[in-house]
């Protein structure tokens, strides 16, 4: 049995792609015993970049430590698996559009009739109610929505709205919300013996993440807030371009102040770097490790000398990123040097602190991951093995719920279910 602090909490994990899997990865390294219901096909992060057949990267980065169990969940007979499975189940987590879960009678008001107190979290793009609740919608399409994909005033080289990198932010602390969410609503159970229906959104997650950029507290950008809005609207009413538009409100935010000098990134004479100095003692000791005086001391303007910005930049190239590095340890100034993550696999910081996990997949063989984000000392989370393939433990699971070997092999030449590879 996993050691967790969810050691003994059974997961149905009905989800699909990033944000719901990952949630239920996370609740997997706390100990919980996850079941992932797929439908015969695979769900669609199985079947992107494929380097094995039904087997991805994507796919195996966010399902570990789980069981698979391939159901047809369009067919009444797959939908009793699920009811019957359920009632032995704590949670369950969906992250479909709305009509969706109802349609396949896998709902909350279905469910809680076969487990009164399961824990059931319920993930959309965009929340249950409004006049976008019965819309789909990924990371990309959430970001733009929240306003996060415009955050920084990105674009690409053509002028289209651009990504940031290549994580999903928005899916991925909606998997944190989730996690978070069970691991609240247990202990909940566990004080008043009642389940309950747990929301979350992509849209509510990419709208937290932006903090003060979100919040509004007029005393302090009401004056800020209106004159963007009225430049806004005044620029859609013109025709003027997107892009334009963009960029020159970027161009208006991108006089360098003084918080600029100091929580940003520099080109060294080998590589990169960052220095991320929020309070005046940080500040103070940057100054102290490259040897000048504030450039905004003695200066009637909000922006630094544009000059004095050149001359600090045109030090940091005289010197090795080692080197720069060494300095600012000596003065205990927050810095980086700026790697690339195939890196860091080796890398002593992330290895000595267990950062990394080796596991052996069924089907692909040895893999090294990114370990269970969590230390605890009296119920250690670990990771409890790969991702499963497609469908390995389908006739476990029906023969726990009662189904006989005739009934197994009946529904899987009708097609409602899978019984993974090789079988």
């Amino acid at each position: 049995m996993a050691s967790g602090p969810l050691s003994g909490i059974r997961v149905l994990d009905l989800t699909q792609v990033i944000a719901g899997p990952l949630g239920c990865m996370l609740l997997s390294d706390l100990g919980a015993e996850v079941i992932k219901v797929e439908p015969p096909e695979g769900e669609p992060w199985r079947l992107t970049s494929q380097f094995f057949p039904n087997e991805s990267k994507a796919y195996q980065a966010l399902n570990r430590g789980k069981q698979s169990l391939v159901l047809d969940l369009s067919r009444p007979e797959c939908q009793e698996v699920v009811h019957r499975l359920v009632r032995t189940c704590d949670v369950t987590v969906i992250n479909s559009r709305p009509d969706v879960a109802a349609r396949l009678g896998v709902d909350y008001e279905t469910l809680k009739q076969h487990r009164p107190d399961l824990v059931y979290v319920d993930s959309t793009a965009f929340g249950r109610k409004g006049p976008w609740a019965h819309r789909p919608g990924y990371d990309i399409v959430a970001q733009a929505a929240s306003g996060l994909l415009m955050h920084r005033l990105w674009l690409d080289e053509h002028g289209f709205p651009a990504l940031s990198g290549p994580a999903a932010p928005a899916d991925f602390t909606t998997a944190y919300s989730i996690a978070l969410a069970v691991c609240a609503a247990l202990l909940h159970r566990n004080v008043t013996g009642r389940g309950q229906l747990v929301e979350t959104s992509l849209l509510a997650n990419a709208l937290m993440i932006q903090g003060s950029a979100f919040m509004s507290v007029p005393v302090a950008d009401g004056e800020r807030r209106a004159a963007f809005l009225g430049d806004l609207e005044q620029s859609r009413a013109s025709g003027e371009p997107f892009d334009r538009f963009v960029r020159r409100r970027r161009a208006a935010s991108e006089t360098v102040i003084g918080m600029g000098i100091y929580y940003r990134g520099y080109k060294t004479r080998d590589g990169a770097l960052t220095v991320g100095c929020l309070s005046p003692s940080t500040r103070e000791r940057m100054r102290a490790a490259l040897r000048i005086e504030d450039p905004l001391e003695g200066s009637s303007a909000k922006a630094a000398p544009r000059e004095a910005i050149d001359r600090i930049e045109a030090m940091f190239e005289e010197r090795t990123t080692d080197e720069w590095m060494a300095i600012f340890d000596t003065h205990g100034v927050p810095a980086s040097p700026v790697w690339f993550v195939e890196e860091l696999l080796d890398n002593p910081q992330v290895v000595e602190n267990g950062y990394v996990v080796d596991l052996e997949h069924d089907l692909t063989g040895s893999q090294t991951m990114a370990a269970p984000p969590w230390r605890m000392s009296d119920s250690p989370p670990q990771a409890q093995g790969a991702a499963p393939p497609l469908g390995r433990d389908t006739r476990r699971w029906l023969r726990e719920l009662g189904y006989g070997e005739e009934d197994i092999c009946a529904l899987a030449d009708s097609g409602a279910i899978g019984l993974g590879f090789g079988e």
